[in-house]
C-alpha cells in the first residue's frame, strides 16, 4: 500500500490533473493506492476571500463565488466526456448551492465563525476530489471515493483541529476489511468532529491527511507530489545554485519545514515518524527525478549542514528592565499571555542576566502581542521597573539545519563570519540543545543575500561568487571585461571564483542584469540601458543587495571617487584605478581606509601606482611585516617615460605626446601627466601607504613645462602650446645629451619630504636604461638599507592597468 498526495499546483488545472492521472495509473499497476488531493490551485484563497467579503457585507463576495463555480465547471467540461458528466455536475451544483447559502448567511449576519469558516474552506478539497474521482473512473482507473470527514475524527478546535487518532484508526481499519478498489481517493484537509461538524486540519492539512492515512494503514511509503523535485538545500527561487537533497532525516525535515521550507507541512511528519514510514517528495511535472526521501536515519554524506531555511514577515518583541532580574515567574507570565491569546512563538532567546526576554512572532500577531504584554506588565511598567515591549518589524529568520552539526566545531563562527563579511547584521541568535539548528534573526531585506552567502559557504565546494558593478568601460574598462571573459572558466576551476558582471555604466548609459551580463554582447546590452546616474547606480546596487559585491571604478572622475564612502559603508568593496580618492585630502583618505576596516569591505587601488605592477601590495607587505620605509626613488609615469624615451632630435616633442595619448599611455587629459600632477599623486599615495600623513601641496613640483602650457584649458590648446615651445623641449634634450644622460621624470620621498621633477640621469644610475613605458620603484627600508628592493616593469597602458584591477578582484576573492 502506498499513499500519494497531490498538492494544489499538481491539480491546478486540467493539464496538471492529466499528469496526476498518468502518475496514478503507473503506480496502480504495481501497488494499491490511497490518493489524497488538495483543492484546485488558488481555490482555497478564493474561498477565504469570499467568506471575508461576505462577513464585511460587501456584495462583491458573489463575484468571487462565481469565479469558484466557473473554475470547477470548466475543469469538468474539459476533463470528463460529456456523456459521463451528469453525475459529477449534479453533485457540484448541489454542493455549490450549499456553499452559496453559507456565504449568504455570513453576509446577512455580517460575520463568520470559526465553525462556519471550516465548512466554507473545506469545499475546495470536497469539490476537487469528486471531480478527480469522476475523471479517474472515466479513464478506466479502478477508483473508489472515500469521504475523509467520515473517517478522520477530530475535536472541535475549528481552523486547526486536533485528530482523535484512536477513533480515526478504528474507522480506517474497518475500511480495510472491506474489499477495496486498486485506488481509493480522499479529499485532503477536511475532517469532522465526533458530533459530525466539519473541521479542517490547518493550512497544509492535505499533507497531514495523507500522513494520517499512511500511519493508520501501515503504508510502505508516503509520496508527496508537488511542483519541486524534493527538499532543497535552500529555496531555489532565491538561491539559483540550490540542489535537491536526496535523503534527509525526519528531524532535519521537521526543522527545515518549521523554518519555512514549504514543500511539506510540519505536522505531516509526526504520524509517519512513529511508524518509521518513509516520506518521498516528488515532482508532478518531472516524475523521473529522484526527489527527496525522508527517513529515520541518514548519514548525510558527512555534511554537517543539510539545508538552509528561512521565515519572512517576522517581528521581534523584547521585554526588558531591571525589575526582571531575580524575580521568579516573569517568564511564566510572559509566555502565558501569549498562549492565552493564541500567539505562536517562533524563536526565543533570553539574556543570562535575566534582564531581557526576546521572542520572534509572525508579524500579523505583533500588535496584539505587544498590547496584551503591556497590559499584563502594566504595574511594573508604571513603576519603570520594566520597559514597555519594544517591537521591531520587517525581520526574518534564517536557520542552518543538520543532524551532524553537533559533531563539527566552528559552524556558528563560519556562519556569522560569512554573514558579517557581507554586512548582514544579526539581531538575535538561538541554538537548540540538540545542536541540530542554528537560527538568527536578520533584516527581511537581507534574506536573499544571507541565503546565498550561507549556501556558498556550506554547499558550493568553496566556489565563491563575486558580483561586480563596473563604472567606466573605455580603454581600461573594455580590456578588463575582455580579461574577465577570457579567464572566467579558469577562475572557477582553479581559484574557485565565479566572477559575474552585474552592472555596467559609462558617462551616458547604465545597464543592470541581476543574473549576470553576457560579456559576449555587453556593448549591445549597455547601449540599451537607461540614462547614467551615479547616485541611482549606487541605489540599485544597494537594492539588489548581492553578496560579495564589488564596485569597480575605471574612470578618472572626481565625482565618482567621491562616492566611495557610501559603497564602503554598505560593505561593498571598492577597486579603482582612479587616483583621486587616495590622493585627496588626508582626512578623506584616512576615512576611506577606516571605513574599509569598519565594514569589512576591501578598498584596493593597486593600479593607482604602476598600473599592473605589485608596488602597493609589496609596500603593504613590508609594513605589515614590521619593516619601515626610509626612502623611495621612482619613475612612476609610464607615459612620461614613454615620451622621453621616444623624444630625440628627429621627432618633435608634441608629436611624441600625441602618440602617447593615442596608444593609451596618458590620462584623457595629457596635461595631468606632463604637469607632474599624476606623479605627485602616486608618490603621495606611496608615502601615505608607508605610514606618513602627507598632503598633495606638501610635495615639491619642479615642473619642466612652461607657464603658458600649464595654463591651457583643454587638450587642443595644450598641444598647441607644446608646439609653440618646442625650442624649450629641444634644449632639455640637448642638455641631457651633452651630459651623457637621459631625461627621466623622477619622484622621491626621503625623511618625510617628497618631490617630483625632470632629471638628467647618468649612465650608472638604475633609472638610465628604463625603456619604453616602464616604471621602476626603489624601496629603501630599515631592512633594505644599502641595496633597495626594486620593482620594475610596464607601468602604463590599458592592458596592464586592466590586469592590475583584475588582480585586486582576485585578492578580494581570496580574502
Amino acid at each position: 500500500m502506498k499513499v500519494l498526495k497531490f498538492g494544489g499546483t499538481s491539480v491546478a488545472n486540467t493539464e496538471n490533473i492529466q499528469l496526476v492521472k498518468n502518475i496514478v495509473q503507473q503506480e496502480a499497476a504495481h501497488h494499491k493506492l490511497c490518493v489524497v488531493v488538495s483543492a484546485l490551485g488558488g481555490v482555497t484563497d478564493l474561498l477565504l476571500d469570499s467568506a471575508f467579503l461576505a462577513s464585511q457585507q460587501q456584495e462583491t463576495y458573489q463575484k468571487t463565488f462565481n469565479l469558484i463555480e466557473k473554475k470547477h465547471l470548466e475543469v469538468v467540461k474539459k476533463l470528463i466526456p460529456i456523456q459521463q458528466q451528469s453525475t459529477v455536475m449534479s453533485f457540484l451544483k448541489q454542493e455549490l448551492n450549499t456553499l452559496e447559502t453559507l456565504l449568504d448567511g455570513a453576509f446577512l449576519i455580517g460575520e463568520t465563525t470559526p465553525k462556519l469558516l471550516d465548512k466554507v474552506l473545506g469545499y475546495g478539497e470536497l469539490l476537487s476530489s469528486k471531480i478527480i474521482h469522476s475523471y479517474f473512473t472515466a479513464e478506466g482507473i479502478s477508483c473508489s471515493y472515500k469521504d475523509s470527514r467520515q473517517l478522520i475524527k477530530t475535536n472541535t478546535q475549528f481552523g486547526k483541529a486536533l485528530v482523535d487518532f484512536e477513533l480515526t484508526q478504528q474507522n480506517l481499519t474497518q475500511q480495510l476489511k472491506e474489499k477495496a478498489n486498486q485506488v481509493s481517493l480522499f479529499p485532503g484537509f477536511v475532517a469532522s468532529s465526533v458530533s459530525g461538524d466539519s473541521t479542517t486540519l490547518g493550512r497544509g492539512g492535505s499533507d497531514y491527511t495523507a500522513a494520517i492515512l499512511a500511519a493508520a494503514l501501515n503504508a510502505e511509503v508516503l509520496e508527496i507530489w508537488t511542483d519541486v523535485s524534493g527538499m532543497f538545500t535552500a529555496n531555489p527561487k532565491l538561491v539559483k545554485q540550490a540542489i535537491a537533497i536526496e535523503e534527509i532525516s525526519y528531524q532535519e525535515a521537521m526543522e527545515l519545514s518549521h523554518f519555512g521550507a514549504k514543500v511539506i507541512y510540519p505536522p505531516t511528519i509526526q504520524p509517519v515518524l512513529e511508524k518509521e514510514i518513509p516520506i518521498h517528495i516528488k515532482n508532478t511535472f518531472l516524475p523521473k527525478e529522484k526527489g527527496t526521501v525522508i527517513t529515520k536515519n541518514t548519514n548525510g554524506k558527512n555534511r554537517p549542514v543539510r539545508g538552509i531555511s528561512h521565515i519572512e514577515n517576522i517581528s521581534l518583541l523584547s521585554l526588558e528592565g531591571p525589575g526582571m532580574v531575580g524575580i521568579p515567574g516573569i517568564s511564566k507570565r510572559f509566555f502565558e499571555v501569549l498562549s492565552v491569546n493564541n500567539i505562536s512563538v517562533v524563536l526565543i532567546t533570553q539574556a543570562s542576566s535575566e534582564h531581557s526576554i526576546c521572542i520572534a512572532v509572525d508579524s500579523k500577531d505583533a500588535v496584539k502581542a505587544k498590547e496584551m504584554l503591556d497590559q499584563s506588565f502594566a504595574y511594573e511598567i508604571s513603576l519603570k521597573r520594566i520597559h514597555p515591549v519594544f517591537v521591531e518589524n520587517d525581520q526574518a529568520i534564517i536557520a542552518l539545519v543538520g543532524d551532524n552539526m553537533k559533531n563539527h566545531q566552528g559552524l556558528s563562527g563560519k556562519m556569522f563570519s560569512a554573514l558579517g563579511k557581507n554586512n548582514v547584521n544579526i539581531r538575535v541568535i538561538a541554538q537548540g540543545a540538540s545542536e541540530r539548528n542554528i537560527s538568527a534573526v536578520i533584516k527581511k531585506e537581507d534574506v536573499k543575500k544571507a541565503l546565498n552567502t550561507l549556501h556558498e559557504r556550506f554547499f558550493e565546494e568553496n566556489v565563491k561568487q563575486l558580483n561586480l558593478f563596473v563604472m567606466g568601460v573605455g580603454n581600461v574598462g573594455a580590456k578588463f571585461l575582455n580579461q574577465i571573459q577570457q579567464q572566467k572558466k579558469f577562475l572557477k576551476e582553479n581559484l574557485k571564483l565565479n566572477v559575474r558582471i552585474i552592472a555596467l555604466s559609462n558617462s551616458r548609459k547604465m545597464y543592470f542584469q541581476e543574473g549576470g551580463i553576457s560579456l559576449q554582447k555587453w556593448e549591445e546590452s549597455l547601449s540599451q540601458g537607461e540614462k547614467a546616474d551615479k547616485q541611482l547606480f549606487f541605489e540599485k546596487i544597494k537594492k539588489i543587495n548581492l553578496r560579495n559585491s564589488i564596485f569597480v571604478d575605471n574612470t578618472a572622475n572626481k565625482l565618482i571617487a567621491d562616492t566611495y564612502a557610501q559603497y564602503l559603508k554598505n560593505s561593498i568593496s571598492v577597486v579603482t584605478c582612479n587616483k583621486i580618492a587616495s590622493s585627496s585630502a588626508y582626512e578623506n583618505y584616512a576615512e576611506l581606509k577606516q571605513l574599509s576596516r569598519d565594514y569589512n569591505a576591501p578598498f584596493l587601488f593597486e593600479t593607482n601606482v604602476g598600473a599592473g605592477l605589485p608596488i602597493i601590495d609589496t609596500l603593504k607587505n613590508l609594513i605589515a611585516s614590521g619593516d619601515k620605509i626610509t626612502k623611495i626613488q621612482a619613475v612612476l609615469s609610464g607615459s612620461l617615460n614613454f615620451v622621453f624615451n621616444n623624444f630625440d632630435e628627429d621627432r618633435e616633442f608634441v608629436n611624441v605626446v600625441k602618440q602617447a595619448q593615442a596608444e593609451g599611455y596618458t590620462e584623457p587629459d595629457p596635461k595631468i601627466d606632463l604637469s607632474g600632477i599624476d606623479v605627485m599623486r602616486k608618490i603621495l599615495i606611496l608615502a601615505r601607504e608607508s605610514g606618513y600623513q602627507l598632503e598633495l601641496d606638501h610635495i615639491q613640483n619642479k615642473s619642466f613645462l612652461p607657464e603658458e602650457c600649464l595654463k591651457t584649458k583643454n587638450a587642443e590648446d595644450f598641444f598647441k602650446s607644446l608646439e609653440t615651445h618646442k625650442a624649450h623641449f629641444n634644449q632639455l634634450f640637448e642638455s641631457a645629451q651633452q651630459n651623457n644622460s637621459r631625461l627621466k621624470y623622477v619622484a622621491q620621498f626621503d625623511n618625510g619630504k617628497a618631490s617630483v621633477g625632470l632629471e638628467e640621469i647618468p649612465a650608472a644610475h638604475p633609472f638610465y636604461n628604463l625603456d619604453g613605458k616602464d616604471n621602476i620603484v626603489l624601496f629603501y627600508t630599515e631592512r633594505y638599507v644599502d641595496q633597495p628592493l626594486i620593482i620594475k616593469g610596464a607601468g602604463a597602458g590599458a592592458e596592464v592597468t586592466a590586469s592590475g584591477i583584475f588582480a585586486d578582484i582576485i585578492r578580494i576573492g581570496n580574502y
